[in-house]
């Protein structure tokens, strides 16, 4: 497995449309979002020339996994779309804050079953430890997310320290919250 990181217009030609299409397969066809994007991919109005994507593949260059970091300075999915999530409180806006949205680990090659757990992978645990290194690198003391609530075992098993900004909620069938993950100090 192999992992990269960048802004779409620094990452290897190809891998930016690539991972378009990659979340349409996960988040509209396996998922069922209802979201509004062109045909067979999946881009929204957070994919910008700032925002920084991890990309895992596998050795034959097939996308397994992706995340995306985004500055909560600029507009952000938990705070356009889901303050209801915050429960009045005010969403963050700080350059020590970072959002990490759109995770997935999805093997759609046929070498890991899809039912088996996005949460439990180890592609799933290489491309958060990864995407939580990058954020630090970012200059990020703390990521947030919405999550559904299974993240926050994910996240006690691989030793991160989160908490949640305020209790979960149930959206579009979904019981989804803010999530708050500290950026451990590097070694």
């Amino acid at each position: 497995m192999h992992i990269l990181s960048g802004q779409s217009a620094h990452l290897p030609d190809g891998v930016a449309n690539a991972l378009s299409v990659y979340r349409h397969k996960v988040f509209v066809e396996m998922l069922g979002w209802q979201l509004d994007t062109p045909p067979g991919i999946e881009q929204d109005q957070f994919d910008r020339t700032d925002t920084v994507y991890i990309v895992s593949h596998d050795e034959r260059g097939q996308i397994n996994g992706c995340a995306r970091l985004l500055p909560t300075t600029r507009p952000y999915l938990l705070g356009d779309v889901f303050p209801q999530l915050l429960n009045g409180l005010a969403p963050p806006a700080s350059p020590d804050i970072w959002e990490l949205s759109r995770f997935a680990a999805v093997d759609f090659s046929g070498q890991t079953p899809v039912a088996a757990g996005q949460f439990s992978s180890p592609v799933t645990a290489q491309l958060l430890h990864e995407s939580i290194r990058c954020a630090g690198q970012l200059g990020a003391r703390m990521v947030i997310t919405v999550s559904p609530l299974g993240v926050e075992r994910l996240l006690r098993k691989l030793g991160y320290t989160a908490r949640r900004a305020a209790p979960p909620m149930v959206i579009d069938g979904y019981p989804l919250f803010a999530c708050l993950i500290e950026v451990p100090e590097p070694d």
